[in-house]
């Protein structure tokens, strides 16, 4: 086979988040007084984690302390609401039953809140061995702390892995790791941005994933 272990994103390439964090971010803006995000708008600023996400969606000229309260009711709500509308996309829990059939090693790198990442692993992907989120003293991506991590964990050779990602965040984590890089057409990213950025192997379908891992 090509690789003996996959490191997968979460948000946008396994699970389809995308209503739960509009939601969760237009509460966090409506507790403030801000005008709402459309899902449209969410989908195009997640991707470096969920800090990120909420210095994208207040108004630009919004001051630092206020940032950190709409956070706070951002992380508030989402804690208890992650997992109202998320589902994994068509084909994943599939795809994740025929990589442990051929004995393939898998964990999952977000840059979402850790605490998360574990509750979402539980629930859907039992299979996954080890799950990274946002952590205190480990860069979130595109630096490769975490996925170095989950590779000393799961003791696999990042010659013999590739990350599994859905934007161009993935494809500089997987260059800054030194990993081959599948990029998925289901997420939240288009093509040609996501070619734009270098990404050369592209799946449509999560079969297209299994076929290049197992190569």
């Amino acid at each position: 086979m090509k690789y003996n272990t996959v490191i997968f994103d979460l948000d946008g390439t396994l699970l389809d988040t995308l209503e739960d964090l509009t939601d969760s971010v237009n509460y966090a803006l409506e507790s403030m007084g801000y005008p709402t995000r459309t899902i449209d708008e969410v989908r195009n600023f997640v991707g470096n984690g969920v800090r990120k996400l909420i210095e994208r969606a207040v108004p630009s000229d919004t001051e630092v302390a206020d940032i950190d309260k709409t956070f706070e009711y951002f992380i508030e709500y989402y804690s208890e609401h992650n997992q109202d509308k998320t589902k994994p996309y068509e084909g994943v829990v599939e795809l994740m039953g025929k990589l442990k059939e051929n004995n393939i090693k898998m964990a999952i790198v977000s840059n979402k809140v850790h605490d998360a990442v574990l509750m979402l692993r539980d629930k859907f992907f039992v299979d996954v061995e080890v799950a990274i989120g946002d952590m205190p003293n480990m860069a979130r991506k595109p630096e490769p702390d975490s996925c170095y991590k989950a590779l000393e964990l799961l003791g696999s050779d990042p010659k013999d892995a590739c990350y599994v990602g859905d934007s161009e965040v993935d494809l500089e984590t997987a260059r800054n790791a030194g990993l081959d890089c599948i990029s998925v057409l289901w997420g939240f990213r288009e093509k040609d941005l996501l070619a734009e950025n270098g990404a050369k192997t592209f799946a449509f379908t999560t079969e297209d994933v299994l076929k290049e891992v197992l190569g």
